[in-house]
């Protein structure tokens, strides 16, 4: 072997020594298992070529000796490295649990008496061999060496076949990446054996080393499977819902997936023509260079479908175009749903109409578009609809909204908003000017309205409550609200339909508000207290008093009940009036025991105080509070008390009884159930109202019928009281009649606690 020879060889190596430590280093970097399997590897085929050049290079025997020892040595720790790579790149070919441990230690043995044999002098010899005028060095084996490589071969055999059976039992798609290996180490373990058994002086097989160091290299880390990755990205492509059409550089159309091809109504056979049906369907367009997208709706009505087309250039390395991607994505489902979506959260899902909500937008923006047109906000509001789905049922109420619905939809134009508030509530917001105009004929169907279904039919009474806007800067909510307070004023009128927000209306709201947002202050600083109206017996001494609420206003000044009382039996506030006049009375009647004077004080109880408190626990814990007769403190109610709940303000009433209050019917003989609820009602005495008597036609009649009362009341063992009494003339009477308690004007008006005590005690 020459010179020349000799150079190139272990220039060759050198460089290959080069490329492994690079890819060794790069291996490390990676943290990843295969990664320092890799280079672990490629750093043991080091010492096997750095012996090789060591060997190539000597001119004397002992470097030569030395060349040899870590060319063995190398070998083992090599094969080692190449265990431990196969064991991780092959993994998962079986059940990846069973560690290579067998061949650890017998190429560790291998190691270790090479190592001994080689220091003894007893693995090999030299002999110096003249290759071309020069001497070269070479390995005569002793028993020692053979086993040596007969365990290096045993064990390479071993990873042969741990390569084969990976190649066979992955598939076919990955199965490049173990072939080529496996082809590699063949070639690299035949071009070895062959240097063994050949004699020749120099060891060329080490080149195949050195690549097969890179090749791993590049296939466990940086080898795709491109096979693979085509099939999969075809696959994906072509199941894909978007149509996919590429293009070359000359706008030929060369492939399409499969809902392209469906598109077009071709086949690959024929994709050429598939330009001409996107041209037909879509118009002509410019399927290289640029990129563009669109928007495109093709058809009218049930048939509108809408598309999504984009195209993009592709480029190749050096960024010319290599062709271009037409991509086509039929959206109408998404557009129909979104359109459902939108419709069904801005109607209302029963009638169609708007939801509260989006009427409420669509008014704002009316409103401004149209700032020169006078508009109404219409409430409508059908009367007892609760009733109506109790006795005809829900399918028969949903049937009359549905009615309703479509009766205001018929003459409605681009001007006019409705929609649906809540329940069996409606909105509209139209022209003041053509409401007006249409008001005959709204009032005359509105008077015959009926509703047909499941063979029934029921006349609805509704209601419209108008607010004409007069304010458009305030809230749609609160225009409907104006419209809505208008219903108050024909709430049980069956023969109006449409009322009108006015601003007597508006002050009487305003009025409500203000009383009620005072009523906590006046309660805390005695701005409302007890007035108290006598109560007289036969003999006209004062026996007791009825408690009455008056308000002291700093503002307003003395304010009768009418002004008050009422708005808090509709709020519901009147049950703080009611606790705060039972207190009252309690520290009355305590004041009175306290000084030895006799008398007991009536305090009213509203129906709204049952919803709202348990009463009997309220009003015997004053009396125990105050330390004060039951007796004293008696309780009057109305007959409105009974018409709810009945069963259970008996036993209410019942309890009072047995806890030693007096129980008292408030305005017997002005409702119609009275003599049906005496003969249940635990009462101890009945008030008659005169009003009985000053409203009848027939004063004779009258009167036979409340000495009737009172005759029925004494056998009853109830006493009777009659109120109202204004004249001597009717006390007389009265008492000749059998009446035995007496309130009214003729005895005194209502008055503070302290004229009351001058003029009772």
């Amino acid at each position: 072997m020459d010179l020349d020879i000799r150079i190139s060889f272990s220039v060759i190596l050198t460089l290959l020594a080069i490329a492994l430590i690079i890819c060794a280093v790069k291996s490390f970097k990676t943290h990843k298992k295969i990664g320092t399997a890799v280079a672990l590897l490629d750093l043991a085929i080091l010492p096997p070529l750095i012996g090789n050049l060591m060997i190539i290079g000597a001119s004397i025997e002992v470097r030569a000796l030395i060349g040899y020892y870590i060319f063995n040595i190398g070998m083992d720790i090599a094969l080692m490295s190449l265990i431990n790579f196969t064991n991780v790149y092959c993994r998962g070919i079986g059940d990846g649990s069973r560690q290579p441990t067998v061949m650890y230690i017998l190429l560790g043995a291998n190691l270790l008496q090479e190592l001994i044999n080689s220091l003894s002098g007893r693995a090999f010899d030299l002999e110096a061999v003249a290759v071309q005028g020069r001497d070269y060095f070479r390995l005569i084996p002793h028993f020692w060496q053979q086993l040596h490589r007969i365990v290096d071969y045993f064990v390479f055999f071993c990873v042969i076949i741990m390569f084969i059976i990976a190649s066979a039992r992955t598939s076919k798609l990955f199965r490049e990446k173990y072939t080529v290996l496996l082809g590699v180490m063949l070639f690299v373990g035949v071009w070895q054996t062959f240097y063994v058994f050949s004699r020749t002086p120099v060891d060329r097989s080490m080149i195949g080393y050195g690549v097969f160091g890179l090749l791993v290299f590049y296939f466990s880390l940086f080898h795709r499977p491109m096979r693979l990755l085509d099939r999969i990205l075809s696959g994906i492509v072509s199941n894909m819902k978007e149509a996919m059409f590429v293009h070359e550089t000359t706008g030929r159309c060369i492939w399409a997936n499969e809902q392209g091809l469906k598109l077009t109504g071709t086949d690959l056979k024929n994709i050429e023509k598939a330009n001409e049906r996107l041209t037909e369907i879509f118009g002509q367009k410019e399927y290289i260079k640029e990129g563009w997208s669109e928007e495109r709706v093709l058809g009218r009505g049930e048939n509108e479908k809408y598309y999504t087309i984009e195209h993009r250039p592709i480029n190749d390395d050096r960024k010319n175009i290599a062709g271009s991607l037409l991509i086509i994505r039929d959206t109408t489902e998404e557009r129909l749903e979104i359109k459902r979506e939108i419709y069904n959260s801005t109607h209302d899902s029963l009638t169609g109409l708007y939801t509260r909500q989006y009427l409420y937008k669509c008014i704002d923006n009316r409103l401004k578009l149209d700032p020169d047109t006078e508009y109404s906000a219409i409430f409508i509001d059908v009367k007892d609809f609760k009733i109506v789905n109790d006795i005809f049922s829900t399918d028969f109420g949903d049937a009359a909204l549905k009615a309703i619905a479509g009766w205001i939809a018929e003459d409605m134009n681009e001007k006019c908003v409705y929609g649906r508030l809540a329940g069996d509530t409606f909105g509209v917001f139209m022209p003041s000017e053509q409401f007006n105009a249409d008001k005959a004929r709204i009032e005359r169907e509105l008077s015959g309205f009926a509703v047909n279904y499941g063979g029934a039919q029921h006349h609805l009474v509704i209601h419209l409550g108008v607010y004409e806007v007069d304010e458009r800067d305030i809230d749609v909510s609160v225009m409907f609200d104006r419209a809505h307070l208008a219903l108050r004023t024909i709430s049980d009128d069956y023969s109006n339909y449409i009322a009108y927000y006015d601003k007597k209306l508006r002050d009487k709201v305003l009025w409500e508000q203000r009383i009620t947002a005072d009523l906590r202050e006046a309660i805390d600083t005695m701005q409302i207290r007890p007035y108290l109206q006598p109560i007289a017996d036969r003999e006209g001494k004062v026996a007791g008093a009825e408690a009455l609420a008056r308000w002291i206003h700093p503002e307003h000044g003395f304010m009768p009940p009418a002004m008050f009382i009422p708005v808090f039996e509709k709020n519901g506030m009147i049950t703080e009036v009611d606790k705060h006049m039972w207190r009252c009375a309690c520290k009355i009647l305590k004041d009175w025991a306290d000084k030895g004077k006799e008398g007991f004080i009536s305090v009213n109880i509203s129906p709204k105080d049952f919803y709202f408190i348990d009463v009997f626990s309220e009003i015997k814990g004053l009396v125990e509070e105050y330390g004060i007769d039951p007796v004293k403190l008696r309780i009057e109610i109305t007959e409105t008390v009974m018409m709810n709940d009945q069963d259970e303000r008996m036993k209410i009433l019942e309890r009072f009884k047995a806890h030693g209050f007096i129980v008292e019917m408030d305005d017997f003989g002005s409702g119609y159930s009275s003599l049906n609820l005496l003969k249940e009602m635990p009462v101890d005495v009945l008030k008659i109202d005169m009003r009985f008597l000053s409203s009848s036609g027939d004063m004779e009649r009258a009167k036979t019928i409340v000495k009737n009362i009172i005759r029925l009341s004494e056998e009853l063992n109830i006493e009777s009281l009659t109120e109202g009494v204004e004249t001597q003339k009717q006390y007389s009477a009265l008492s000749e009649m059998g009446c035995r308690l007496f309130q009214g004007y003729y005895f005194a008006k209502p008055m503070p606690r302290e004229e009351f005590e001058k003029f009772a005690f």
